[in-house]
């Protein structure tokens, strides 16, 4: 089971080890090629989607087309439940940023499952209110601090390597889509990045590398202080 997309998913994690077994054989694996869709905006079928390996953008387009990058997920994260549980149509799409497998489990059997085993569905509405705070949380920082302060956040929560007491972090996404994560432009993503780097905050390397050279100033930025 270690290297199964059961074995990954923190809601599965509480059923013994048989019952990840049966879990898994209902799983369908789909495997997507860098930029494919996994599915579209209203798609009819209700299932639910774990990542296994690689990752998955989620997206919404906006009545004037314009695309809002909604989350990226990572292997044992999930979509889907909302069209499962509610029968409602997706409003959104998934598509793959790189190379990823996913298990995908049908709505009747994932109904099934939550009847034998109440606990999941406990867990799983405990992942999508964590997911809810979140986006509130998201929400709050759009409406009452700057895109500097924002970046400075999302930049001291990506993993960094340390040397000489300067931590590098590397953008996970392209410019653009970071600077949908952050709700503002890629243009003010960018003026933004020059900011924090003239302050002497950050400084920007090669590719998507950026060295936080002032962690301290940059935390500060991202408290609003």
């Amino acid at each position: 089971m270690a290297d199964t997309c059961v074995a990954r998913v923190p809601v599965f994690a509480a059923l013994s080890p048989r019952d990840q077994e049966r879990v898994a054989a209902l799983a369908r694996p789909v495997r997507l090629a860098a930029g494919r869709s996994a599915y579209a905006s209203d798609d009819a079928p209700a299932q639910l989607m774990v990542v296994h390996t690689g990752r998955l953008r989620l997206a919404r387009l906006a009545p004037d087309g314009a695309e809002q990058l909604l989350r990226v997920l990572g292997p044992g994260e999930f979509t889907g439940e909302v069209a499962v549980f509610s029968g409602e149509r997706r409003d959104d799409r998934a598509t793959a940023v790189d190379d990823c497998t996913l298990c995908v489990f049908r709505h009747d059997d994932l109904a099934r499952l939550v009847r034998e085993h109440p606990e999941l569905g406990l867990r799983l509405l405990a992942a999508v209110s964590r997911r809810l705070a979140a986006t509130e949380d998201r929400l709050h920082a759009v409406t009452s601090r700057d895109v500097g302060s924002r970046l400075a956040d999302y930049l001291l929560g990506l993993p960094s390597a340390w040397a000489d007491g300067v931590a590098t972090v590397r953008l996970p996404l392209a410019k653009k889509d970071v600077a949908s994560l952050l709700d503002t432009s890629p243009e003010s993503l960018s003026r933004a990045l020059a900011s924090l780097a003239a302050r002497g905050l950050v400084a920007v390397g090669a590719g998507r590398a950026v060295a936080i050279t002032d962690p301290d100033g940059l935390q500060r930025l991202a408290d609003g202080a």
